[in-house]
């Protein structure tokens, strides 16, 4: 695993930890599904 990689693993999950604290992990979660299910429309799209 890159340098780069694991400094965004580690930052996602800071970010996930920060959000449970804001208590807005429902609106994370929800943003994470719509970007993977957009990702992988436009995936199909452009094969």
């Amino acid at each position: 695993m890159s340098l780069k990689s694991s400094i965004y693993k580690i930052l996602r999950i800071w970010n996930d930890i920060d959000a449970v604290r804001k208590g807005k992990v429902g609106k994370r979660i929800g943003r994470r599904v719509a970007g993977r299910a957009s990702g992988k429309a436009i995936r199909k799209l452009f094969k």
